[in-house]
């Protein structure tokens, strides 16, 4: 038998590929990745009252806009109130009991106004489920 090729024939690869060449699946992972990352909602860390529960309370916009040297408060961690058996003040710096365990808080993560609440409250920083930092600390009244 003798094969004889045309002058027109075109030979076509078994796989055919991409005219980019690009025909791996490892590219189309990492195209669909980045598209995903882009249009990631970014809203959960811009503000913490996720569901709208203090939405209508007179202190909402206090609250929003509570800082300390570490920057706003309720931005990246959720404020939890503390009460006065959990929290001290032992040479001139506050302490608070998180979790069982009693953390030294940074002197920069003190709020320096008035606590317009009337209850110590703490906002702890956790990453996977363990406290990293205490962003923000506003003392009440040591009864």
């Amino acid at each position: 038998m003798t094969i004889v090729s045309h002058p027109d024939s075109v030979v076509l690869a078994a796989h055919p590929t991409h005219p980019a060449g690009i025909n791996k699946p490892w590219f189309y992972l990492a195209i669909f990745s980045a598209l995903a990352l882009a249009t990631w909602p970014t809203t959960a860390s811009r503000a913490r009252d996720l569901d709208g529960r203090y939405a209508n309370s007179p202190l909402h916009d206090w609250f929003n806009q509570l800082k300390s040297g570490k920057g706003l408060c309720c931005s990246f961690a959720d404020g939890t109130s503390v009460e006065d058996p959990d929290w001290n003040i032992r040479d001139g710096h506050y302490r608070v009991r998180i979790d069982a365990n009693w953390y030294d808080v940074p002197d920069d993560a003190v709020i320096d106004e008035p606590n317009r609440a009337g209850k110590t409250m703490v906002w702890p920083y956790y990453s996977d489920g363990k406290l990293i930092y205490i962003r923000c600390f506003m003392p009440g009244d040591l009864g």
